[in-house]
């Protein structure tokens, strides 16, 4: 019988914290303790696993019901599955509250899943031992993970022809894509995308054929150049934006009013727009006129300014909007209203969730396609007192208007 590690029972006290922390606090190895969460036993040389494997690691090896094949890891054990798929801990939580004879719908309910959803997971990975939370999970990681399809311009054909003689002619994926389309237009095995296209011509320049591929592609890189890495983008404005993983948690949470979220509303052909501000806690809405519909960095900055200073000082808590190039002068309405600016993760609009549903409440006036140019300042605060007067399910059927009265009034 192996000796118990002295540090197991503290780390088994600590355990809820995750696994991380207890094993720093109970003073082991992170590796131990996930050997010890997995059912692993581990000797100097080899780990065996709860479903009988055996992993000799001096003489390279796994056994498995007397047969050896080549060593493996334990990769599928620690693979990080999406969200949606069953975690190692959901597994071994099925396995104790199935031993203590809960039904399905009660272990659903204790780990929040549906209950079919246990059950395809028990009748998928019971066997003669019952349950097997490890083999489970190992089998989820790797041997139903779909494997990777083949590149289809590595494949002999028609379409891989087609784009070589395409790079030939000097032209560039893009317009290699559209010329697939136009020329095949009912045979949809001749279709390749923009980025089909670049994947094979920088896997062809990783596998020697770097002269072809610097003649193919206009930059002459033989590598890609990353453009979504925070650290390596070019930064959005002169002034450095803050982030919206940044704000302060009492915004997030509505319980301060005095937060605004802003975006803008656009017109027919982005000739013309509307900014919209709407208020956090109340959902208290503010249309600023924007001159002749123009919506360049000054002019948002001057509407903007001018409306948040009809505000009392104690309603001009913080501004949330987008990354859009409107807000290029953010620093200098910050400066000239006290209020900071947060900005939003691109492609992000659930950020501003406030903002976005008014603006959708706001198309009902203001349609898209239209010339929103036309609209007098008048106009728009005809249109914000209506919005701001109809009775809202989320503020307990009170109105903005009224909220934002009790505001000012106390």
């Amino acid at each position: 019988m192996p000796r118990r590690h002295p540090g197991r029972d503290e780390y088994e006290r600590l355990r809820a914290q995750g696994v991380a922390r207890a094993a720093r606090q109970a003073g082991v190895n992170e590796r131990t303790a996930k050997d010890w969460d997995w059912g692993v036993r581990k000797t100097r040389s080899s780990r065996t696993y709860p479903d009988g494997r055996r992993v000799d690691y001096a003489a390279g090896t796994v056994t498995m019901s007397g047969v050896t094949t080549p060593p493996v890891g334990l990769t599928a054990l620690e693979k990080q599955l999406h969200p949606r798929f069953l975690t190692l801990a959901e597994r071994e939580k099925i396995r104790d509250l199935r031993a203590l004879g809960r039904s399905l719908r009660a272990i659903g309910r204790a780990l929040g899943r549906p209950a079919s959803t246990i059950k395809r997971e028990i009748d998928a990975n019971s066997g003669s031992e019952g349950y097997q939370p490890y083999a489970a999970h190992r089998a989820a990681a790797a041997a139903r993970r779909p494997r990777p399809r083949d590149r289809k311009l590595l494949r002999e054909g028609p379409l891989r022809r087609f784009v070589q003689d395409g790079l030939r002619r000097r032209w560039s994926p893009e317009q290699i894509c559209h010329a697939l389309t136009v020329e095949h237009p009912d045979d949809e095995s001749m279709r390749a995308s923009v980025e089909t296209i670049y994947q094979a011509l920088y896997f062809q320049a990783r596998g020697g054929l770097k002269r072809e591929v610097q003649a193919a592609v206009r930059s002459g890189r033989t590598r890609r150049k990353p453009r979504r890495d925070p650290e390596r983008r070019t930064p959005r404005f002169i002034d450095p934006m803050v982030m919206i993983s940044d704000r302060p948690t009492d915004i997030e949470d509505r319980a301060m009013p005095g937060h605004w979220e802003g975006d803008l509303i656009i017109g027919a052909g982005g000739r013309s727009a509307i900014a919209t501000l709407v208020e956090r806690s109340t959902r208290y809405t503010m249309l600023v006129h924007l001159p002749d519909g123009a919506h360049d960095a000054e002019t948002v900055r001057d509407g903007l300014v001018t409306t948040i200073q009809t505000l009392p000082a104690h309603l001009r808590g913080s501004l949330t909007w987008d990354q859009g190039s409107e807000m290029a002068r953010h620093k200098q309405f910050s400066m000239a209203t006290g209020m900071p600016v947060y900005f939003c993760d691109p492609a992000s609009p659930w950020q501003r969730g406030s903002n976005e549903n008014t603006n959708g409440l706001l198309r009902q006036y203001f349609p898209k396609g239209t010339d929103l140019s036309v609209h007098s300042p008048e106009d728009l605060e005809h249109v914000a007192q209506e919005l701001n007067g109809r009775p809202r399910k989320t503020l307990g059927w009170d109105t903005p208007a009224e909220r934002l009265r009790d505001l000012l009034t106390t």
